[in-house]
């Protein structure tokens, strides 16, 4: 089963972030809470943590994109118990 991670929101001017540098690949193992992808906002630069453990199986976005608010930007396999 895959998990969906969404662009969280910080503030409520935020409506977009923009990929600055992924921190995990996809094939990658990742825990819940891990830093994903750096992103930048109009007023600070972050870490975005998973929301997931597993395996990423896709990175929906590319250095440079925007990325609207509560979109999904990466897929995780669950790690089979």
């Amino acid at each position: 089963m895959t998990q969906d991670v969404t662009l969280p929101q910080w503030g409520m001017g935020t409506n977009e972030a923009y990929i600055v540098e992924w921190l995990k690949s996809v094939g990658e193992t990742i825990a819940e809470g891990e830093g994903l992808v750096e992103v930048e906002t109009a007023k600070a630069t972050d870490i975005v943590a998973s929301t997931a453990a597993g395996t990423i199986v896709e990175l929906l976005f590319d250095v440079g994109d925007e990325v609207p608010v509560g979109d999904v930007i990466a897929r995780v396999r669950a790690a089979v118990e």
